[in-house]
């Protein structure tokens, strides 16, 4: 739909474009450009020329992205055994798979050492002691990783600094002793791992070079050789208007100046970088409210279809496309509030926006929605999902068709 600049802004979608969606697909609606996700790779491929990338499925797990993502020869990096499943039904090697869950239920695990074809080379990262035993009594004897948990995090909130939360790796001072453990389970240990956070911007490259700087002295301390260093993902995108990109540059220099004098490999775990910016929300609004203080505009999308703004107060940037359009573009702007259809406080959108006057049936475009927002809907309030339409080269097509009440109720028992 567009180039491939450093970032692509909610404004730079053309508004025409997804009113046409809009109309023929229905809201609440998911618009994901396939295309501009693969470019974002193709950035971060440029940016770290010698680094395995693993793309970080969870960000979003659609099935044409991740076919996509395939084709170009880069891994899967995976939280769960559904995750693991999708990315080898989409055509991921099981070698480019890292298995990275945290507290793993016995049946994921049982799932995916099932999957697991000895010799294959999918790595599993085990951020605990447990998870190492637990893996040997279930007869695995292939390849896995160390889950460090450094002490520092940073990122877009407290909520997902990772790496300042015990839930998350093995201590430091613990390494050593859990791949001890492992190689004597049988365990072949082949790489060392830790995530600083989930949004990391130029202001927190010093705290991302902290985790590095620890994974680098670890595995000179270590009497194991290892194939790689994983420093996870969590490369942010700007989500309000004001802010710049990501310097890709500096984060890369960073990075692999702390790893420079060792042999192991450099693995990143992109997910929200390549697919935030390649998707919006699009819903219309319903109802009209004019209180004392500014205007509520009451949208059909809520927070079972995008999670992010109730779960960590995220900001994303809101478009109204049909007051930009035909014979709404005199309207005036006022302090408006996007609420949606939930029984919930929190079930908000946006609160005080400088938005033009909203009307009933204006049609809304919520940015960077591409990761994190068709993977965290609910059916809470018995709502069914929304569609979801993809952009491929010059085609638009539904990847995930609009769930039903009767799909909400579909998997119950008869009574």
């Amino acid at each position: 739909m567009v180039g491939n600049p450093a970032v692509r802004r909610l404004a730079d979608w053309p508004a025409s474009d997804l009113e046409d969606l809009a109309a023929e697909h229905g809201t609440p609606l998911y618009v994901l450009d396939v295309d501009r996700a693969e470019a974002n790779l193709h950035r971060l491929e440029r940016a770290f020329p010698e680094a395995g990338i693993h793309y970080a499925v969870k960000a979003n797990a659609d099935g044409t992205l991740l076919s996509r993502f395939a084709t170009t020869g880069i891994g899967a990096e995976c939280a769960s055994a559904g995750e693991v499943r999708r990315a080898l039904d989409a055509g991921f090697d099981q070698s480019g798979v890292l298995y990275t869950p945290v507290n793993p239920p016995a049946r994921d695990l049982d799932a995916v050492i099932d999957w697991w074809e000895p010799g294959g080379g999918l790595t599993v990262t085990a951020g605990a002691i447990d998870t190492i035993d637990r893996l040997a009594e279930r007869g695995y004897d292939g390849r896995v990783a160390i889950r460090v948990h450094p002490g520092v995090g940073a990122g877009h909130g407290a909520d997902v600094a990772t790496g300042a939360d015990a839930k998350f790796g093995i201590p430091v001072e613990a390494v050593e002793s859990a791949a001890g453990t492992a190689r004597e389970r049988g365990l072949s240990v082949v790489g060392l791992h830790a995530h600083t956070g989930s949004g990391i911007m130029d202001e927190d490259v010093d705290a991302h070079r902290r985790v590095v700087d620890t994974l680098a002295r670890l595995a000179r301390e270590m009497d194991t050789t290892l194939e790689y260093i994983d420093v996870g993902g969590g490369f942010g995108v700007p989500y309000r208007a004001e802010e710049s990109p990501l310097d890709l540059g500096l984060l890369a220099d960073s990075t692999t100046d702390a790893l420079a004098d060792l042999d192991a490999a450099l693995v990143i775990e992109p997910g929200r970088y390549l697919v935030a910016d390649a998707g919006v929300l699009l819903t219309r609004v319903n109802t009209i409210k004019e209180p004392p203080d500014g205007y509520l505009a009451g949208v059909d999308a809520g927070m079972t279809d995008l999670l992010r703004p109730a779960l960590y107060d995220a900001h994303h940037e809101i478009r109204n496309l049909t007051a930009e359009s035909g014979e709404s573009t005199d309207r005036s702007t006022g302090r408006v509030s996007v609420v949606g259809p939930i029984c919930e406080s929190t079930d908000v959108f946006a609160r005080d926006r400088d938005l033009p006057t909203p009307a009933r049936g204006d049609l809304l475009a919520i940015g960077n929605a591409g990761a994190y927002g068709i993977e965290m809907a609910s059916q809470y309030n018995s709502r069914p999902r929304p569609a979801v339409v993809g952009l491929v080269g010059s085609e638009s097509r539904v990847l995930r068709r609009r769930e039903s009440i009767e799909d909400v109720v579909a998997t119950e028992v008869s009574r």
